[in-house]
């Protein structure tokens, strides 16, 4: 059924079209029995009564809270504890009531309640665990909040519940990589549940998050689902870079670029649904929503920030060229996460290559292969090999720019603005950095500016006009 706004707006029109004669009355009463017009007044009068019962329970549990605060001191633990866990199933089943309704408003307000009742959880955890004396990091809260709420959110298929548990989580290992990541490298380490779970966060966010998004068809949690994948596996392997404090330093910078530079886009470039997804997960005569697009886009961004950083002269005259030093006292373990997700790119690929005839080998994939492999390739030439600063530098400007005019080329071939807009965004921003670094006069730094906002605009109104015939 259409929204209630849709059929005021509708009811309003024919009204109007039906005053000035342009449809007849029995045409205007086969469409208001199409569009159930005559609800309207009812759906509106109970749209009002689910606010007014909204706020008035608001109210009241804002009083409820109160009270409680106000006695919380003297109320003796399990007492708070029962109305704690009252509070939380009681929240959760108005909101689960509410939200199988399928009046719009009845939804909303279902739906709301529901996140309420996931807020309450994280707030119950930390109740609880004050009460019982329970000491541990914030990040613990965090995660097992998280926890928490992705289960709700399998459970209830909700999106934004999904969205929820992936930004706990994600604040869980922050907090954990930022104060608990280096000592846990040192062997006899004593490991915690919090630990193992930050240490291999990118194995358990492929297998708990990616179906998530395919069970709630929702394209904001593979997204998400991709930034806590590789932020986790970027973070666990820096230690080994810098070294840790009472451990013999480990000088490997290059193969943790290469790592950090190739892994997450030829992991994404390569996703493929039918490697993954199966129809029993959805039900019969449901087809799972493909995330192929939203992944190559991702690898695109990707590769585009990568290739931005390294095109400066300055990171690669700065990088050390120390040799290897890899001390036995290192904790490797975590470094497990990163040879699957290894194996599972190259099993990806070597996919792709026995699909030559699909569509998914064609020149395009061919040159992202080519661009992952200089990203991998340079970083350890330039660490073990020999120095190649400005070898390097050219690599990567050029690569760059092929990047910039392959994404210029497909918003031409395909009328689409995004990739002909952040073509021309990468070629813009390395323009002005290399005016904003090398050149010293400001009356050419603002000749060059103009110039630069002049073609943009220029550009700009040719290629709209460019599109606008396309599609004609």
């Amino acid at each position: 059924m259409a929204s209630d706004k849709f059929r005021q707006q509708l009811r309003h029109e024919l009204e109007i079209w039906r005053s000035e004669g342009i449809i007849q009355d029995n045409q205007y009463e086969q469409l208001a029995q199409r569009y159930q017009l005559d609800t309207l007044d009812t759906a509106s009068r109970n749209q009002f009564v689910t606010i007014l019962i909204g706020l008035g329970s608001v109210l009241i549990g804002l009083g409820i809270i109160t009270f409680v605060a106000a006695n919380w001191q003297e109320m003796s633990r399990s007492i708070r504890v029962a109305l704690l866990l009252s509070l939380f199933i009681s929240v959760n089943i108005a909101g689960f009531y509410l939200w199988r309704k399928p009046n719009d408003a009845s939804k909303r307000l279902g739906h709301g309640l529901l996140l309420l009742g996931a807020f309450i959880l994280g707030a119950n955890m930390g109740l609880m665990g004050q009460m019982f004396h329970i000491s541990s990091p914030f990040y613990e809260l965090l995660l097992a909040w998280g926890v928490g709420v992705i289960a709700m959110a399998y459970s209830l298929q909700i999106t934004s519940l999904g969205i929820m548990s992936i930004f706990l989580i994600l604040g869980g290992y922050l907090g954990f990589a930022t104060t608990d990541l280096y000592p846990l490298l040192q062997l006899n380490r004593e490991v915690s549940w919090s630990s193992l779970l930050g240490q291999h966060l990118p194995i358990i966010a492929c297998i708990t998050f990616i179906p998530l998004a395919y069970w709630c068809r929702s394209q904001w949690i593979f997204a998400l689902s991709a930034i806590a994948i590789f932020l986790p596996l970027i973070g666990n392997i820096t230690p080994y870079n810098v070294g840790v404090s009472n451990l013999t330093p480990l000088q490997a910078e290059g193969w943790i670029f290469a790592i950090a530079f190739a892994l997450p886009p030829a992991l994404l470039w390569s996703y493929d649904d039918s490697l993954w997804v199966y129809s029993s997960l959805f039900g019969r005569g449901v087809a799972p929503k493909s995330f192929v697009a939203i992944a190559r886009n991702l690898a695109l961004v990707y590769l585009a920030i990568v290739f931005y950083i390294c095109s400066f002269y300055g990171l690669w005259n700065n990088w050390s060229s120390s040799t290897v030093n890899a001390s036995n006292k290192l904790n490797w373990f975590p470094l497990i996460d990163v040879f699957v997700l290894a194996v599972i790119a190259i099993w990806q690929w070597l996919y792709i290559v026995k699909q030559r005839r699909s569509h998914n080998w064609n020149l395009t994939t061919i040159v992202i292969a080519g661009l992952c492999a200089i990203a991998a390739l340079i970083p350890l030439w330039h660490t073990y090999i020999t120095p190649i600063a400005l070898a390097a530098t050219f690599i990567f400007n050029a690569s760059l720019f092929l990047l910039a005019t392959g994404l210029m080329r497909e918003g031409l071939a395909q009328g689409q603005r995004r990739a002909f807009w952040g073509g021309m965004l990468l070629i813009t921003l390395r323009i002005a950095a290399w005016v904003l670094i090398s050149v010293t006069g400001l009356i050419f730094k603002s000749l060059i500016f103009i110039l630069c906002g002049v073609g943009i605009i220029a550009i700009g109104l040719w290629f709209e006009r460019y599109v606008k015939t396309l599609r004609t």
